[in-house]
């Protein structure tokens, strides 16, 4: 029996990866590089840490680049591209629907706590969660399992109670690692990844509802972890 979902934040709740993706291409380009959504992908759901751009493109430059100035032009980019931006399709029908039907909801996100925080209030969601872990909260982020162990601790519930919701491929990892079945809602950066292993998938949360989709997930065998 389902008692949980737990969700992915960037890129699943706001696209701020395509936004990400779309100002990193657009400054990169002043250097003769242009960025593929293939190699921005090797960053998505993880950090840079994992895979930084800003090195291949510093590789395949033109001229000499400027770290730090590129990444306040890409800032400001990205700052410009997310005025327009709201909830992903979807979203908040999810959570009330959550909430109605008495389903635990946690979140469990790679970025830190200032930056999803100030998100979820901005668009006025923050009451909708229980539990919110982010980076500050584990020593590994995803595609390492922590984030989901945590959650689904604090939620009381086991991993085959509980979906995840992910727009990548390492938050898949991370939510099938931790026992969670894995729903992926893919965005234009992440659409062109197979996400071999998941439980299920949407084109976004408006394509069907909730319970349809955990009834479809109960009623399957849970796919191996990755």
């Amino acid at each position: 029996m389902i008692k949980a979902v737990i969700f992915d934040f960037d890129g699943l709740i706001v696209d701020t990866e395509t936004a990400w993706y779309e100002s990193y291409k657009q400054v990169s380009a002043a250097y003769g590089v242009d960025l593929k959504i293939e190699v921005w992908g090797q960053c998505v759901g993880a950090s840079f840490e994992h895979f930084d751009p800003l090195d291949y493109i510093v590789e395949h430059a033109n001229r000499p680049i400027d770290r730090d100035e590129f990444k306040r032009e890409a800032d400001a980019q990205f700052a410009i591209i997310m005025e327009g931006k709201s909830l992903r399709p979807g979203v908040e029908m999810y959570l009330a629907e959550a909430k109605r039907t008495g389903l635990r909801i946690g979140l469990a996100s790679s970025s830190n706590r200032v930056w999803v925080e100030s998100y979820l209030n901005k668009f006025n969601i923050r009451s909708y969660f229980e539990v919110v872990n982010t980076s500050d909260d584990v020593e590994r982020i995803k595609p390492a399992p922590d984030l989901y162990e945590k959650t689904l601790r604090e939620l009381d519930v086991k991993g085959t109670e509980a979906v995840a919701f992910e727009d990548s491929m390492h938050g898949m990892i991370a939510a099938k690692a931790a026992g969670a079945y894995c729903v992926v809602v893919p965005n234009n950066v992440t659409s062109h990844m197979e996400f071999t292993g998941s439980d299920g998938r949407l084109s976004s949360m408006a394509e069907k509802e909730l319970n349809a989709v955990l009834a479809s997930v109960a009623s399957s065998p849970q796919t191996e972890s990755v």
